[in-house]
């Protein structure tokens, strides 16, 4: 076992693997700007996208702990190959799809990509490469990295509209997403474990923690996580686009050259992925200091109270930026310290595995959030019922965690 207790905090496995989170999370986060276009050019219901993208959030669920799998028996690497070219035949597909129901069904092989590319195998290398007093801080730095692709995701999906249609932006992405594997050689992370995780085998793992009422309320309250994030990246930009004030062509906004709503909500999106980046680190550092339990109680509980002030006062510029901004600090800063947490109860070498089970609650989250978003919006015309959702399931996972029981002895400790 190799010995990472004098490893530094910044190593080639932590900035190969921000790489490629940077650019998958890029992609991902440039969704909610292709919902006017592609509904405006075949007439499509607002909940039929919606449908899509929802699936797109569980097929990334679903294929979260399988891709953990796949690393944790042939290898990270091969994952993260397989996560590409999953990730860029669903784009390629896509852009030729002109039915709901074909764009719907590929979605399954974009939020598969996801996966593999994604937090769950990313983070499990990052964490067993990092020593132990930096991995939540690493944990942090490499969930931060997803955040960055979001700042430049969304505006440069918009940037590309103005000149592309939305077809060769799907293909572009596609030669992005393969073009992140340049990357891959510097992914080589030592098998971090004790010798009775050595010894226990991944099944007498999962019963375990199944068995543990603490990674239950890990998995229930990491489902809002989902449904806020999915909902906000998905109908967001919508959002905005259709319901915020409109923009003083004399004012700092235009100044800037954001002259419309539809800009706006691009840039939205990209200020929420700034406050994250700075966000996620301070989680990660904080997560190294303090219970990270509470931590998670408290973000889950500051989401709340942000997303209902923001949908009780006037939708303005101001007021989309202020809280983009506040959500933003909040945004990813639940996954170093969820991570982390699962790391910590039940060791380091199925970590890729148990954070996705957990990862799958958020994705189940994420499709209602995304699906719901869009139908209620074809019932009602527009989303404030299901703003108040996640108003109520936020509460809900600020409570849920309370009752972990974080510093019970961890099984590599028995």
């Amino acid at each position: 076992m190799t010995d990472t207790a004098k490893a530094p905090l910044i190593t080639p496995v932590l900035i190969a693997g921000c790489v490629i989170l940077m650019l998958g999370f890029a992609i991902r986060a440039s969704f909610g700007v292709f919902q006017i276009p592609i509904a405006s050019e075949f007439g499509w219901a607002r909940a039929e996208f919606s449908l899509a993208i929802a699936i797109q959030n569980l097929a990334w669920g679903i294929g979260q702990p399988l891709f953990g799998a796949v690393a944790e028996k042939f290898g990270d690497r091969k994952a993260i190959v397989l996560g590409a070219i999953f990730y860029a035949a669903g784009l390629v597909l896509s852009s030729f799809a002109v039915t709901p129901g074909s764009h719907q069904f590929l979605e399954i092989l974009v939020g598969f990509g996801i996966a593999g590319t994604g937090f769950g195998v990313v983070l499990a290398v990052v964490g067993r490469a990092a020593a132990p007093e930096h991995r939540s801080l690493t944990l942090g730095i490499a969930t931060a990295a997803g955040s960055m692709g979001q700042v430049i995701g969304a505006p440069t999906a918009e940037f590309l509209l103005q000149t592309f249609p939305w077809q060769q932006v799907f293909l572009i992405f596609a030669v992005i997403i393969l073009a992140s594997l340049f990357a891959l050689p510097f992914i080589r992370s030592p098998k971090v474990a004790s010798k009775q995780e050595l010894e226990e085998s991944l099944g007498q793992v999962l019963v375990r923690a199944f068995k543990d009422p603490s990674y239950t309320m890990i998995f229930l309250g990491f489902f809002s996580c989902g449904y806020q994030l999915a909902f906000i990246t998905a109908h967001f930009p919508a959002f905005v686009t259709e319901l915020c004030g409109p923009i003083d062509p004399s004012g700092m906004l235009a100044g800037m050259g954001i002259n419309s709503t539809s800009a706006l909500g691009a840039v939205a999106i990209s200020v929420i992925g700034l406050a994250n980046i700075v966000g996620t680190i301070t989680a990660g550092w904080l997560g190294k200091k303090y219970t990270k339990k509470y931590l998670l109680a408290g973000i889950y509980t500051g989401r709340t109270i942000a997303a209902a002030v923001f949908i009780l006062m006037p939708i303005t510029p101001e007021s989309v930026l202020i809280f983009s901004a506040v959500m933003g600090a909040l945004w990813l800063a639940t996954v170093p310290l969820t991570s982390g947490l699962v790391a910590h109860l039940y060791g380091l070498r199925y970590m890729g595995t148990l954070y996705g089970v957990v990862f799958l609650s958020h994705q189940i989250g994420g499709f209602l959030g995304v699906w719901l978003g869009g139908k209620m919006y074809d019932i009602t015309g527009d989303y404030t019922l299901v703003w108040w959702i996640g108003v109520g399931v936020g509460a809900f996972s600020a409570i849920v965690h309370l009752p972990v029981k974080e510093n019970a002895p961890r099984m590599a400790a028995a």
